[in-house]
């Protein structure tokens, strides 16, 4: 084994019980925590129980003894990453669903008070954290996505599902206020989603080369200007959403251009 696949093992192996082995839970956590680098690196069927096997420095038997099939593994990994959430812990009344309890506890107040620009803007920050400290997430989810098979589908329910219902149903319950336009609800997330989506995947995919990097901005303004994007195609022009629409100040960027223009002039 080279070192560099020693180290990868070394970083998922979780402490050792009092007596020197670890306990059934520490052992499937372990598991499950390898299995999701395989499978964000490999795809499910690119991935063997062997080799998760070997990366974990267990037998196949030891992972069937915690799993009985390789789909029930990356359930649990897919359960594991809903548990894990987005945002802080849930606080208050827990709704049984932890994707819906992280953002609960991320903008409840925000969505008691009506505070439309701070739902979203905490939403969109929350999310591109999250891409940014796990880019194991995005890549399950476009493997999921792309491979088609029966388990991308609990990939949606326990994920992209919830997130379009919860918010979806505040945009509709604020469509009733009068405070936004008539606009379908899962549309309005769609677009807000998307484009956090979008970008995160720019700055993983593309943006680690400063050549190629088109925007330079840090993930707080970046939060605040697609939720001044989003509010100005959506609030209601009078009533309930007037005042919505009164622009936050701001702190003006020391260098008002994007990542592509100061390339352009390096190149002069």
């Amino acid at each position: 084994m080279s070192k560099q696949a020693e180290t990868a093992r070394a970083d998922h192996m979780p402490p050792l019980s009092p007596g020197g082995r670890m306990v059934a839970e520490e052992r499937r956590l372990q598991i499950v925590k390898v299995a999701m680098r395989l499978f964000s690196e490999r795809g499910f069927r690119g991935t063997t129980t062997k080799e998760i096997a070997h990366a974990a420095g267990v037998s196949e038997a030891i992972i069937f003894r915690h799993f009985a099939t390789k789909e029930e593994l990356y359930a649990a990994i897919i359960d594991h990453k809903s548990c894990a959430g987005f945002g802080a812990g849930p606080a208050g009344e827990e709704s049984g669903h932890p994707v819906i309890d992280t953002i609960r506890a991320c903008v409840g107040d925000a969505m008691e008070r009506r505070d439309d620009r701070e739902v979203f803007r905490q939403i969109a920050l929350a999310m591109m954290e999250h891409h940014s400290r796990d880019h194991e997430f995005l890549r399950l989810l476009l493997y999921s996505a792309l491979e088609g098979h029966q388990l991308a589908q609990i990939f949606w329910d326990k994920n992209v599902r919830v997130l379009y219902e919860f918010l979806g149903g505040y945009v509709g319950e604020r469509q009733r206020e009068g405070a936004f336009r008539d606009v379908d609800p899962f549309l309005v997330v769609r677009a807000f989603n998307g484009a956090i989506i979008h970008h995160s995947l720019n700055k993983i995919l593309w943006e680690r080369d400063a050549a190629r990097r088109l925007v330079n901005v840090p993930a707080e303004e970046a939060a605040r200007e697609f939720t001044e994007i989003l509010l100005r195609g959506i609030v209601a022009e009078t009533g309930a959403g007037a005042s919505s629409l009164r622009r936050e100040k701001r702190p003006k960027r020391d260098a008002g251009e994007s990542g592509a223009a100061k390339n352009k002039k390096k190149k002069r």
